[in-house]
């Protein structure tokens, strides 16, 4: 069975429009050759009750959610706080992270900034080859910064403990309208239901009018159902991709 996840960004400047997101975008792909079902994606304000109950919503109907904002020392870094208000916990000062923190910042140490070693009570520090600074999880969700480059470096470091199957992927180029194509489509759909087929319109191509894709877990299940298409479509078939594991080799 696939391991599902969601995606919660958290804050008012991406709602607003002052910065475009790209924590989402990035993360996207990433989970996608790990092999993780990406389910939901969520937009919410910096506000405790929201944050609270997002992230307790995801987490129980989802394998691993991943929280992106909302972390450091100012006013409207609320995401520890409702992280562990929608879990009935407090927050408390983690003393490993409250070491490094004064260590970072030596005799220069603002005290605002003890604010980034308070966590959820009942927290993890969950390494990987950064021993300095890990990332927080809390049960199933792990609290990444909002700040692109940090998101990228914290979730890069961890990411292979969510390494999953992976998705195999086939793609048909079709000269043809997706009307004329959708009974062969239904046809391959209620006989390979393991695998995944979307439809998707081209306006600009030359040569394709309609690009299709077939992905699933098992590759053979793939192969076959690609073929059955390509068999149903003949001639409208303007060449095609055989399957391979996306993010890897076949």
């Amino acid at each position: 069975m696939a391991t599902t996840a969601g995606i919660v960004v958290i804050g008012d400047e991406i709602l607003s429009g002052k910065f475009a997101d790209e924590n989402a975008a990035f993360l996207i792909g990433e989970l996608r050759s790990l092999g993780v079902d990406l389910r939901r994606i969520s937009v919410i304000p910096d506000d405790l009750d929201d944050i609270a109950a997002t992230v307790t919503r995801d987490a129980a109907r989802l394998d691993l959610v991943f929280t992106s904002g909302g972390v450091g020392p100012t006013h409207d870094d609320l995401t520890m706080a409702g992280i562990a208000r929608g879990f009935g916990t407090t927050v408390v000062r983690h003393p490993v992270l409250e070491a490094k923190v004064r260590g970072y910042w030596g005799a220069a140490l603002a005290e605002p900034n003890l604010r980034l070693a308070d966590v959820p009570d009942g927290a993890e520090l969950v390494y990987g080859k950064d021993q300095v600074w890990p990332v927080v999880a809390y049960r199933n969700v792990y609290i990444l910064p909002g700040v692109p480059a940090l998101f990228r470096r914290k979730f890069v470091d961890i990411r292979d403990r969510f390494r999953a199957e992976p998705v195999v992927a086939a793609r048909l180029y079709v000269n043809g309208d997706e009307g004329d194509l959708a009974p062969h489509l239904d046809a391959v759909v209620a006989a390979f239901a393991d695998v995944k087929l979307g439809s998707y319109p081209r306006f600009s191509e030359q040569d394709f009018r309609v690009l299709i894709t077939l992905e699933g877990r098992d590759g053979a299940r793939v192969a076959a159902a690609l073929a059955d298409l390509s068999a149903r479509l003949g001639a409208r078939v303007v060449r095609s991709e055989a399957p391979a594991a996306v993010g890897g080799p076949a």
